[in-house]
């Protein structure tokens, strides 16, 4: 599978959560099921080692092993997929690049390095370096609400500007805030713009390209026939999304605001609740899991609310 270096990224794209046994230890065996899985949603695309992913507890050798089994398989499968060489350090970040660019992946997700925040020149030299080695391969900057640096739309022009092969951003849309999205609009120009997965109908309307879906993370196949929804039916797909904020509110946003639990014990504690893949309720240390015995409750909630991620999966 060729790099898509000039090519437009769109989509509903799957997160490889990682999986664990109850130690809170890789399980390569529930790794490759969930892979396997993921591949028969058909989704538009499969990333690796995004949050839920938790990139930042892998050692080097375990993010090979994670990088070398995604990229078998989708290859496979002919399935595009995307590799997150996150760091918090721009060093090892530029080191993962190098030890996994031969797998060719259609673009290779980074952070902006993590520490101190780095200035917008700054950013540019390190976006620069990390595209004069991925060559052909495209970059997606990922730039999540807690980000030491949170880019402004008119920031990331200027960061395409100066970086031709960074193909695509994966940003908070602030609540779905019609002003943001119209700043977007006026700075996307040769990027593909990715929002929160439970904003995907309103963000593809406003002029957004996807998701690195979390509601992936409940159910594959449900989040991808919602993105063929949105293509096809656009007003029954908002629908849907007002029942899934309505879902996020209810079930999902009091585990943070109110538990403290992480974004990506919120994330695996979907997939348990949606019960679509055995990836083990266990985050690697030091973050904090979700119970095991909640997500039955939230699961009859959940089901009251959107069906549809409960379905039958096809």
């Amino acid at each position: 599978m060729k790099p898509f270096h000039s090519k437009e990224i769109y989509g509903n794209w799957e997160t490889l959560l990682l999986a664990t046994d109850s130690q809170g230890d890789i399980d390569y065996s529930r790794l490759r099921d969930e892979i396997d899985i993921l591949i028969s949603s058909k989704p538009n695309g499969i990333y690796s080692n995004g949050t839920a992913g938790e990139f930042y507890t892998q050692t080097e050798d375990e993010f090979l092993k994670i990088s070398e089994m995604l990229a078998s398989r989708c290859e496979k499968a002919g399935i595009p997929f995307q590799i997150g060489v996150s760091h918090p350090s721009p060093q090892l970040s530029l080191q993962r690049l190098k030890t996994i660019k031969h797998l060719k992946p259609c673009a290779v997700q980074v952070i902006l390095p993590d520490w101190f925040p780095p200035t917008l020149e700054e950013s540019i030299v390190f976006l620069k370096n990390m595209a004069e080695e991925a060559g052909e391969i495209s970059l997606v900057l990922y730039n999540p609400p807690h980000a030491k640096r949170q880019l402004k739309p008119e920031e990331w022009a200027i960061l395409k500007k100066h970086v031709p092969s960074l193909m695509g951003v994966k940003v908070s849309d602030f609540g779905a805030n019609m002003e943001w999205y119209s700043q977007m609009r006026d700075n996307r120009k040769g990027l593909s713009v990715f929002i929160p997965g439970h904003h995907l109908a309103t963000g593809i309307k406003a002029g957004a390209h996807g998701a690195y879906s979390n509601m992936a993370c409940l159910n594959p196949f449900a989040a991808q026939r919602w993105y063929n929804q949105i293509k096809n039916d656009m007003e029954s797909a908002l629908e849907l999304e007002r029942r899934i904020g309505k879902f996020m509110q209810t079930c999902i946003l009091p585990l943070i605001t109110e538990h403290h639990y992480s974004n990506q014990a919120c994330d695996r504690f979907m997939a348990l609740v949606g019960g679509w893949a055995d990836t083990g309720p266990t985050l690697r240390w030091p973050y904090r899991s979700i119970p095991e015995e909640m997500a039955e409750t939230v699961r009859k909630e959940a089901q009251h609310i959107i069906p549809e991620f409960f379905e039958k999966q096809t």
